[in-house]
C-alpha cells in the first residue's frame, strides 16, 4: 500500500466558528494505481489534494505514505517527503518565467542536492520523454500552453517520484492539447507511476482506472454523488486551497 488515509478530518477557523472541510475521509492507493477524484466547487477536493501532497496537515485521523506515519511530521520532514516521493502538476504550470525549459525541470533536483552535471542530464532526458528535445532552451513565454504543461510534467517526474499528483492538469488547455497530456499520463501509469488526479471533467476522469467522488467533504465511490454538470462548470472555489 503506497498511501492510506484513515478517518481524515480537516477543520478551518471561520470567524468565531470552525468549519469542517473534510469529514472522516478514508482512502487507500496501491502502487501503480491511477485514481481520479471529482467534485464540485467547494467540495473539499483541493484540500484533500493538499493533504495528500503534504502541503497541509490534517486536524485528525491518520495518514501513511510509503509506510511512514505522517500524523506528527513537522514541516521539515514533510518537505523532505514531498521532494523524495511526490511530483506535482498544476493547472497553471507554475514555471519560472526567467528560466528556460531545462532549468525549470532541473529545479527540484537542485533543491535535492543533485550535482549540476547530473541534474542537467536528467532534465534533458525528462524533456525528451515529453517530446520537447527541440524546446529545451525556450522560456515559458516562447512555448504553447500544451508545451508548458509538458515541461511541468517533466519537472514533476525528473526526481522519479512514487506518486504523481495532478490538479486539473488539462483545465487551461484546448481539447487537443489536453488529450496529449492525458496520453502522457496514460503512458506514465503504464510504466509504473502511481497517479492521483483532480478533475471536474468526466471525460478526463474516465481515463483513470478508478474514480472517486467528493461532495461536502465526504469521499465516496458512488457515482450518484458526482457533481452535476452545472456544479462542474468553473474552477474549485475553496477558500483554503
Amino acid at each position: 500500500m503506497l498511501l492510506e488515509m484513515k478517518d481524515i478530518c480537516k477543520d478551518y477557523p471561520q470567524g468565531k466558528e470552525t468549519v469542517r472541510v473534510l469529514k472522516d475521509v478514508c482512502l487507500q492507493v496501491e502502487e501503480g494505481d491511477y485514481l481520479a477524484i471529482m467534485g464540485p466547487s467547494g467540495s473539499g477536493k483541493t484540500t484533500l489534494m493538499n493533504l495528500i501532497g503534504c502541503l497541509d496537515v490534517q486536524t485528525s485521523g491518520d495518514y501513511f505514505l510509503d509506510g511512514e506515519d505522517l500524523r506528527n511530521a513537522g514541516s521539515n520532514r514533510l518537505a523532505e517527503v514531498r521532494n523524495r516521493l511526490l511530483g506535482f502538476v498544476f493547472q497553471s504550470f507554475y514555471l519560472l518565467p526567467k528560466l528556460n525549459a531545462i532549468d525549470n525541470v532541473a529545479l527540484p533536483l537542485m533543491y535535492a542536492g543533485v550535482p549540476k552535471k547530473e541534474r542537467r542530464a536528467r532534465a534533458e532526458e525528462a524533456l525528451k520523454t515529453m517530446g520537447l528535445e527541440d524546446r529545451m532552451t525556450f522560456r515559458p513565454n516562447q512555448l504553447s500552453g500544451g508545451q508548458c504543461q509538458r515541461v511541468a510534467i517533466a519537472r514533476a517526474i525528473v526526481g522519479t517520484p512514487k506518486l504523481l499528483l495532478a490538479d486539473e492538469p488539462t483545465g487551461a488547455l484546448d481539447s487537443a492539447s489536453g488529450n496529449q497530456i492525458m496520453d502522457i499520463f496514460d503512458r506514465l501509469n503504464a510504466e509504473g507511476t502511481t497517479i492521483i488526479m483532480i478533475t471536474h471533467e468526466q471525460a478526463i476522469a474516465d481515463r483513470a482506472k478508478q474514480i472517486k467522488y467528493i461532495r461536502d467533504g465526504i469521499l465516496s465511490s458512488r457515482r450518484e454523488e458526482a457533481p452535476t454538470a452545472e456544479a462542474q462548470d468553473g474552477e474549485d472555489g475553496e477558500a483554503h486551497a
